[in-house]
């Protein structure tokens, strides 16, 4: 047999399936097996490699192991040749197994050697080629030295940042996520120490192997991808601490206990794991902090505007009068993901700012001792409403941050226009409240750009991605990997690196969609019969209040204005022009397109009732997409069910900040 393939998987179902399936592609013309060793998993990796690939061995031990001791597990069932050890989430082109054999074939001296490794984004991953951590080269690595001149040789050493990526030659060590052997070394050397509970293991293996008599070699001819880390975010491991105390291990083992080293990796330990403590703390305050500062600036304009001047509030009223809105404007946009997941969202923002005002306005209502301030909290809660999604909307108009993301999510192009690919627009569309913008389709070659496939245009070709990226400002790039080849996936990334894209694959079963920053489940749940939020009473009255409140405010702004320069005498060619028709209750602000058939007509005591008609709402600022009825039917549906003053809002503010 040539090859033994073997898999350590821990809590990475949809990685592992989509990495054998790569592997299944790239075994094609190799007498191999293929061996995955799930530590103890508990979202049904196990079941997975059961049902979809019956020919891998499925080696299910009781706990978890480690990286080291469940690699030794298969390691001593393993009949190959050679024997390749490769994490579950990467992802292998269709040669890459092939160049990997027949190098090994033409260096009779090589005993292990690891490929070129591409991080999700295209950019090339250090650890794949590294030096062993002498002292001078922990010292290097601890204190950043080897970040700040990575093309020098003395201090570029332990990632050999100085050498070119598209050279092959030997090196000390390998990373552990893709390391081929040669049995003979293997067999004079033994498997992974398991005093390696993870990391450390595969420098350890490398540095013994090199003892023996072999090289260690990085060859650049072919490449995977590596969605590092995956593991450990399911656990509650520390990573950074475990990968010192590997490194600690590692220089006691094979460096005589050096004092020195031993001093810095633990001087490493603490400065890694306090500046990652601190990071964490500081990214949400960073865009917390302008938030807070607009906040209290438009309070203090909205003082001068009234009054004329500053400090006319009663000395009682201080520092409340600037914290308290403050305070609830920064709380609910933290509970809307404005400082993690969504921080640049405009829509968002505007949201939580108009939710917090709506809440100080009843205040100031209700609390006779902050009476005097209500046109000063009208006037403030304009200018934030301007303001706080207006330097998000900045930020992605103008900034990075911006240029990958639309209203409606992040910039999306699918690659690939088969049924599947068009399975996965299907899905995408079916996510009524996710964030992917869907701009086009990346077909295999030029032939067929400009046609539509499923009502969206194939917007260019896998040999010009990277124009076809800058040009629409694409954020996401979605490979649908059934009849796209890996070799394609990986050069498509490898050629736009540099990009700030984030790549994610489809694997075959259409369930999910992988990439780095997340896994994002494609299936959606049946629906079934519900008591949708567009029934209750109070949501009603509160959207009737708001209908009112806002009409009213247009009606004295901006409709005169669009009346005046209308260019025809349609009202429905301009939305703005039937606010008349929101104030007399024929409308809402938000609802059905105006005329939408549908289940519209019927009254809110029906189960039918789907909402009243609106100048805007779902269905409204997704026009631009070829829906087909179904599709139209889960947008009316969504915002039944889902229907709340916040929802309202949003989508107010992503029809007033739409541009493409």
């Amino acid at each position: 047999m040539t090859l033994s393939v073997i898999i350590v998987n821990y809590n990475v179902r949809q990685f592992l399936e989509n990495a054998l399936a790569s592997i299944e592609r790239a075994m094609e013309g190799i007498e191999g097996e293929v061996f995955v060793v799930d530590n103890a998993s508990g979202d049904g990796s196990a079941d997975m490699v059961k049902t979809k690939f019956p020919r891998v061995c499925l080696i299910e031990s009781a706990e978890n192991v480690g990286f080291a001791r469940a690699n030794n597990i298969a390691l001593r069932k393993a009949r190959g040749e050679f024997i390749l050890l490769i994490n579950p989430d990467t992802v292998v082109q269709e040669d890459t197994f092939r160049v990997m054999l027949q190098f090994f074939r033409d260096v009779p001296l090589a005993g292990i050697a690891g490929c070129r490794i591409l991080n999700p984004d295209g950019s090339f991953q250090l650890p794949c080629r590294r030096t062993f951590p002498t002292p001078w080269v922990a010292f290097t690595k601890i204190f950043g030295l080897a970040a700040l001149f990575p093309k020098s040789k003395l201090f570029g050493r332990y990632n050999l940042t100085y050498l070119s990526e598209d050279e092959t030659y030997p090196v000390d060590a390998v990373s552990g996520s893709f390391m081929m052997v040669r049995r003979e070394a293997y067999g004079k050397v033994g498997g992974l120490d398991e005093s390696f509970f993870m990391y450390g293991e595969d420098l350890d293996w490398c540095y013994r192997i090199g003892m023996a008599g072999y090289r260690v070699y990085y060859v650049h001819a072919t490449k995977i991808i590596h969605f590092k880390g995956e593991s450990t975010k399911r656990s509650d491991i520390d990573e950074i601490r475990l990968f010192y105390q590997a490194m600690q291990l590692f220089v006691r083992k094979h460096f005589g206990r050096s004092r020195a080293l031993l001093l810095f990796l633990n001087l490493g330990i603490l400065t890694r794991a306090s500046a990652a403590s601190m990071a964490r703390l500081a990214r949400p305050v960073q865009i917390a902090l302008p938030d807070a500062v607009l906040a209290v600036g438009a309070l203090i304009a909205g003082e001068y505007l009234y009054w004329g001047g500053l400090s006319r509030f009663p000395a009682y009223a201080f520092p409340m009068v600037w914290i308290v809105p403050t305070a609830l404007i920064v709380v609910l946009s933290a509970s809307a993901g404005l400082y993690t997941t969504a921080r640049f969202s405009a829509s968002r923002s505007f949201t939580a700012v108009a939710s917090a005002y709506v809440i100080i306005s009843a205040t100031v209502f209700f609390v006779k001792a902050f009476a005097f301030s209500r046109a000063v909290v009208i006037i403030a809660g304009l200018l934030s409403l301007a303001l706080l999604p207006g330097w998000r909307l900045a930020v992605r108009l103008f900034g990075r941050a911006g240029s990958r993301t639309s209203v409606f999510g992040r910039r999306t192009v699918i690659v690939g226009t088969g049924s599947s690919a068009q399975q996965v627009l299907r899905k995408l569309r079916a996510r009524v409240d996710d964030g992917y913008d869907v701009l086009g389709f990346i077909d295999t070659s030029l032939r067929r750009v400009g046609e539509k496939v499923a009502g969206v245009e194939i917007i260019g070709s896998v040999d010009n991605v990277g124009k076809v990226i800058d040009e629409y400002r694409v954020g996401e790039v979605i490979f649908s990997t059934d009849g796209l080849s890996y070799e394609n996936i990986l050069s498509v990334i490898a050629r736009s690196r540099n990009r700030s894209i984030n790549f994610r694959l489809v694997p075959g079963s259409l369930e999910s969609i992988i990439g780095k920053t997340s896994i994002d489940e494609l299936d959606t749940l049946p629906l079934v019969d519900i008591e949708y939020n567009i029934h209750h009473p109070v949501n009603r009255l509160v959207k009737r209040l708001t209908d009112i409140a806002v009409a009213s405010l247009l009606l004295v702004t901006v409709y005169p204005v669009r009346r005046l320069f209308r260019k025809s005498r349609d009202p429905h060619d301009s939305p703005i022009l039937l606010i008349p028709d929101v104030l007399r209750g024929r409308l809402s602000l938000v609802g059905l397109p105006v005329g939408d058939s549908g289940r519209a007509g019927k009254g809110p005591g029906n189960t039918g009732y789907l909402g009243p008609e609106g100048l805007t709402g779902l269905l409204q600022i997704h026009s631009r997409e070829d829906l087909d009825p179904e599709e139209r039917e889960r947008y009316k549906l969504y915002y039944a069910k889902n229907q709340s003053l916040m929802l309202d809002m949003q989508i107010i503010a992503k029809s007033l900040f739409n541009r493409r």
